[in-house]
This record gives structure tokens, sequence and C-alpha cells, in this order.
């Protein structure tokens, strides 16, 4: 029997963290840690599972739970879970993020679910790095931290020596991206089986909603787009367009994308495209049917379009979201 040191994953309790985030990971490692050493001959669990909490504002964090592992340990990672509440602003994050510094300098992985990202972001290790956080949040996050690369449409990323994922239920991708990278892909996928979750390779974008710009104050702009959702985005034809602003066509094309951060073709895209997510998750009619109805006249033009937005086929999003039975593939 070898002895061997533990590996610290440390999860952080600012105020108003998800406790079912703290709780869950706690307990995927847990798994994690019977199924390492069902493979493994060792004396102590493979991870050390802590909780941190920061007791007074001018003190560090400090461990409030262990799961009993290895004291001689060596902090691996760090996670910032998510929050039910309001992401965290530049005042809540304060006393965490000279802290959270110092351990990522230290070699300490930091990590973020969901609204967890704006603490990690006021750090301000993640400038120019790619990131990503609840799609909800994204259009903040970017308003907040202009220099870091959001991309709400991946629900983790990870950039090595920090991680990001999405979802408000993303911790489980996360805790099972550290098993693979601290423990091995056969542990993680053991792991996620005895769970009953998927193994990390999901993205975001199956789940999120088109939520249109709709606060910029250019009220030729928001007549079009009301227009278009009223019309399900059925003409999308420049002319057309230009006409219900009341600009010229040059002219509404720039205030168009000032406004709304796209362009006409991708905003009527994804319009198009989140009506067929209902259609083909409610309905039964043919993926022709479908493009059809939604201003597609070729069926594989709308294949591509669907597919390169949302992450997956017309056919593999009905397989896996439909609410009926016996849906036409």
């Amino acid at each position: 029997m070898t002895k061997e040191r533990a590996i610290e994953i440390g999860l952080v309790l600012y105020e108003g963290a998800q406790q079912a985030c703290v709780l869950g990971l706690t307990d995927l490692f847990r798994v994690a840690n019977r199924i390492a050493a069902s493979y493994q001959e060792r004396t102590e669990l493979a991870l050390r599972v802590t909780h941190w909490r920061q007791n007074t504002p001018d003190a560090p964090p400090e461990r409030v739970f262990d799961n009993g592992a290895n004291p001689a340990s060596v902090l691996s990672a760090l996670i910032l879970p998510p929050t039910l509440d309001e992401p965290p602003n530049a005042a809540q994050a304060a006393p965490l993020t000279a802290w959270l510094r110092e351990r990522h300098a230290s070699g300490v992985i930091l990590g973020s679910v969901c609204a967890g990202a704006f603490l990690l972001a006021e750090t301000g290790l993640m400038a120019g790095r790619p990131m990503t956080t609840h799609w909800a949040y994204a259009d903040q996050l970017r308003e907040r931290f202009p220099q870091i690369r959001v991309d709400a449409d991946r629900l983790i990323i990870d950039d090595g020596d920090v991680i990001s994922a999405g979802g408000l239920m993303s911790w489980t991708d996360l805790g099972l991206r550290l098993v693979d990278r601290l423990l091995g892909p056969t542990v993680m996928i053991d792991t996620a089986r005895m769970l009953l979750v998927d193994p990390p390779g999901r993205e975001q974008r199956y789940y999120s909603v088109f939520s249109p710009r709709l606060t910029h104050g250019d009220g030729a702009v928001l007549r079009v787009q009301h227009w278009l959702q009223a019309t399900q985005a059925k003409d999308i034809a420049l002319a057309t367009l230009a006409a219900q602003a009341k600009l010229e066509e040059r002219t509404f094309l720039r205030r168009f994308q000032k406004a709304t951060g796209m362009t006409t073709t991708d905003y009527c895209q994804r319009l198009r495209v989140g009506r067929a997510r209902e259609l083909l998750q409610f309905g039964i009619a043919p993926i022709e049917r479908v493009a059809w109805e939604i201003g597609y006249g070729d069926p594989g033009a709308f294949r591509k379009v669907f597919t390169r937005i949302v992450g997956l086929s017309p056919g593999e999003y009905r397989r896996r979201f439909s609410a009926g039975q016996g849906a036409a593939r």
C-alpha cells in the first residue's frame, strides 16, 4: 500500500453562493474518490474537498469544512459557485480578488460557474482571454469587462489555469472536467456513469434562447425588431426592412448593427431558428415542413443555419428535446 498526498479542491462560500452547487460538487468528488480508490491501492483519499469562507472582511478566507482527506494535500483548484442573486458587483468581489490572485500565482486552478464568472473576472486575470457564463448574463459580463472574450455558446471553457462553466447546473461539467484532469479520464467517465450525467461535451447553445437587445434607444431599429417578431421574420429582404425603419438602406444597416450588435442576416436567422426550435420540440411536422414554416424553401440551407446556431442538427435537436413521443425525424 502506498501513501500519497491528496489533491485539494476548494469551494469558495462567498455571500449568496448557491448551496446546491457546493454540496453537489462535494458529493461528486466523494464519488470520484471512491471510484479512484477502487483502481488504486491508497491509504488516503485521492481528493481532499474543502470549503472556504471569509469570516471577516479584512481576513483571507479560511477552511470551514474538510472531507477528512490527507491534510498534507496540495491545493490544486478553487471553484467559485453560482448565485441565485444578481451577479456579484465590484464591491462584493473586492474582499476576495487579492486572495484569488495570490492563489492563482501559486499555481492553483481557478474555476467559475454561471454568475461566479463575475468574481473571477474581477481579479483581472481574464483580460484578453475566453470565458463563458450563463447565457442570460453574457451581455452584462461583456459590458462590465469589455476586455474579456465572452463566448456564452460554450458550456465550459478550459483555458488551462482557469476554467469557466456557463449554466446554473454546469457545475457537474466543471466537476467532471477537474476529475478528468486530476484523476484521469477513466475515473471521470465512471463518475459520470454513477451520477447519470453527461460527460463534458455539451454546449450551452443547445439550451439558450435568443434574447434580442431592445433597450438600445434607436426607435427606428426597435420598430423593425417588433415587426420581425410579429411576422416571425418571414420577409427579411433589406428593402423591406429599411422601408419599415423609414431609413435609407445603408443607414439602416449601420444603425441596426450598432443597436443590436449583429447584422440583419444573423438577427433574422436567430429569430427563425428560435421558432424552429419550438416547432421541433412541441410538434411532429417533418423537418422539411418546419423549414418551410419559418421561411426556408431549401431544407438543406435550413439544416446548415440551424446546426451552426444551435450546435445540433434539427433531427438531433428533436430527438434530444422533443416533448412528445414518436416525433417525425
